[in-house]
C-alpha cells in the first residue's frame, strides 16, 4: 500500500488496502476484493440497503451494503452504527453509478466505492459528540483540545499536524545535509541555564533539581568536545507567567551549535534551512495546504499560500531597528527592548523573515560573545546575539557565543550569578574553546507562519500552558 505521502503502507490484520490507496487507483482496483477500515463519518439508507461514508487517515470511501448480500446480523449492527464509529468491511470494488448532467456538459469524474459481503463495528461510539467532526459548528479552543483525540480527526486538524511532521523531517535533512549530527541533552537540570528565575523545580530523588529551559549549555559543551557541528530537536520548559497566543510553558525547538562560526554563519544556515522547508513543502504537500485553506474558507477566513522566501533574510540591526521604530512614531530609546507594538512598525517594511542582529549585551544572556571595539549609538557595548522574526513574532533566539572563560565567568558576575554554580559549564572552556554559534528556532512558530494559525496551541498536538496539564 502506499501512503498519501508517498510511503509505503504494509497490510495488517485489519485492512489490506488503505481508503486512500483504492480511492487513487480506481479502475485498476475494480472487481478487486479488499479489507479496509476506518471511522463512520455518515451511516445513511433504511430497510434493506446502507451507505457507509469511511475515513481513515489517507482519505474517505463510500461502502455500500445490502442486506441480501451478507449476514443481516452483520447487516443491521452496521446500520445501526454511530457515527465515528469504527468499522470493519470486506467487499470488492466497483465504480459508482455516475450523476445524471445535462446534455453537452461535461461528465464528472469517476467515482468509486465498496460492495460490501462482510464486516464488523470494532468500536460503537458513544453520542452526542463532544467536539464535531464533519459538522460546521464552532466549538472554543479549550473545548476542543480537552477533546483533541477528536479534534485531530478534523481534516484541517489532522493536516496541521502532517505538516508538523513534515517541518520536522525537512528541517532534520537539511541540518544533517550540512554536516551537523544529531544529539540529545538531559532535561533534568541542576541548576539554571540561561540564568533568571523561570525554572519548573522537581526533586530527583535526594537532590533539588529543574526542568531544563534550554539545551543551550550542553549543546556548547558537545562542541567544545570535538562533535563540531550538533542540533538537537526536543522540548524546554519556561516556567513564565505568559497568556498569549505566541507562549507556552513547554515547547519544542530546533537547535543548532557550530565550531568555528559566528552569528553571521549560523545566520547563513538558518535561513537555508527555513527556505529548504518552505520548497519541499511547496512541492510536496500542497495537499495539506489545501485541507486547511478549504476549511479557511469555510470560515471566510483568509487562505495561506506557500511562498518560499528569497535569500538572504533581510538583516536590521538593533540600532537601525530602534531608528525605524521612532520613524514610524513608536517610543522607544537605545537599550529598551524592541516590543510586539515595536515590532509592528519594523513588519511594516519587512513583512515577511528577518534578521535583528547586534543587540545591547545587556540585554543578552551571560554566554553571548560581544567584541569590545562595537559599540551603539550612544556608546554601549554591542553583542553577537540575534533574532528572527517573521513579521511581528519573534521566531529565534541565537549568536556567536562567548569562548573565552574569564569573559564568561565575568558575565555572570555581571548578572548577579555566581561562577562556582556553573563550574560544570566554564570548566569546559579551560582547555582551549573554539570559537562558536548556535540558535534555538520554535517550530510551533514556524507551524504558524505556514498555517496561518492565530493561536500557538493550535499546532501544538498536547499543549502545556498556565492553565492545562491535561490531557
Amino acid at each position: 500500500m502506499t501512503g498519501r505521502d508517498g510511503s509505503d503502507w504494509e497490510a495488517t490484520n485489519y485492512r489490506t488496502h488503505t481508503l486512500g490507496e483504492v480511492r487513487d487507483a480506481g479502475a485498476q482496483m475494480i472487481g478487486h476484493e479488499v479489507t479496509v477500515a476506518g471511522y463512520a463519518e455518515a451511516v445513511r439508507g433504511r430497510g434493506a440497503i446502507c451507505f457507509l461514508m469511511l475515513r481513515d487517515g489517507t482519505g474517505h470511501l463510500q461502502a455500500f451494503l445490502k442486506k441480501d448480500n451478507m449476514n443481516e446480523e452483520t447487516f443491521a449492527t452496521i446500520q445501526g452504527a454511530s457515527r465515528e464509529s469504527t468499522i470493519q468491511v470486506t467487499g470488492t470494488v466497483a465504480q459508482k453509478r455516475p450523476p445524471k448532467v445535462a446534455e453537452g456538459e461535461p461528465n464528472p469524474p469517476a467515482e468509486f466505492e465498496i460492495n460490501v459481503t462482510d464486516g464488523q463495528v470494532l468500536a460503537m461510539s458513544q453520542t452526542p459528540l463532544p467536539v464535531g467532526v464533519v459538522d460546521d459548528v464552532h466549538v472554543g479552543l479549550d473545548t476542543r483540545l480537552d477533546n483533541r483525540h477528536l479534534d485531530l480527526r478534523r481534516q484541517h486538524v489532522n493536516a496541521m499536524f502532517q505538516l508538523r511532521s513534515k517541518v520536522l523531517q525537512y528541517g532534520r535533512e537539511h541540518l544533517i545535509s550540512e554536516g551537523f549530527m544529531e544529539m540529545n541533552s538531559p532535561k533534568i537540570i541542576a541548576s539554571a541555564s540561561e540564568g533568571g528565575t523561570n525554572l519548573f523545580p522537581i526533586k530527583y530523588f535526594e537532590t533539588d533539581a529543574y526542568l531544563s529551559q534550554s539545551p543551550q549549555l550542553y549543546k556548547q559543551l558537545a562542541v567544545l568536545g570535538g562533535l563540531e557541528r550538533v542540533f538537537e530537536i526536543g522540548p524546554a520548559f519556561r516556567a513564565e507567567k505568559h497568556d498569549t497566543y505566541r507562549h507556552l510553558n513547554e515547547f519544542i525547538s530546533f537547535d543548532i551549535e557550530g565550531a568555528w562560526m559566528n552569528d553571521e554563519d549560523v545566520m547563513c544556515v538558518q535561513e537555508r534551512m527555513i527556505h529548504h522547508i518552505w520548497s519541499q513543502v511547496n512541492a510536496n504537500d500542497q495537499n495539506l495546504i489545501d485541507m486547511i485553506n478549504e476549511y479557511k474558507e469555510s470560515q471566510n477566513e483568509e487562505k495561506v499560500a506557500v511562498e518560499v522566501p528569497s535569500l538572504p533574510f533581510p538583516r536590521i540591526s538593533y540600532c537601525e531597528a530602534i531608528d525605524i521604530v521612532k520613524a514610524g512614531g513608536g517610543e522607544i530609546e537605545w537599550g529598551d527592548d524592541i516590543e510586539s507594538h515595536h515590532c509592528d512598525l519594523i513588519a511594516a517594511k519587512y513583512p515577511g523573515f528577518h534578521f535583528l542582529p547586534k543587540w545591547p549585551m545587556s540585554m543578552k544572556p551571560f554566554y553571548i560573545f560581544h567584541d569590545e571595539n562595537e559599540k551603539g549609538n550612544t556608546g554601549g557595548q554591542l553583542s553577537r546575539g540575534f533574532d528572527l522574526n517573521y513579521g511581528r513574532d519573534e521566531m529565534t533566539s541565537g549568536g556567536q557565543r562567548e569562548h573565552r572563560v574569564e569573559v564568561l565567568e565575568q558575565n555572570l558576575r555581571n548578572m548577579d550569578l555566581d561562577p562556582l554554580d556553573f563550574t560544570f559549564y566554564t570548566d569546559g572552556f579551560r582547555y582551549g574553546a573554539p570559537p562558536h554559534a548556535g540558535w534555538g528556532l520554535g517550530v510551533a512558530r514556524l507551524l504558524m507562519v505556514l498555517t496561518g494559525a492565530g493561536n500557538v496551541r493550535e499546532v501544538v498536538l498536547f499543549p502545556r500552558d498556565r492553565s492545562r496539564v491535561t490531557p
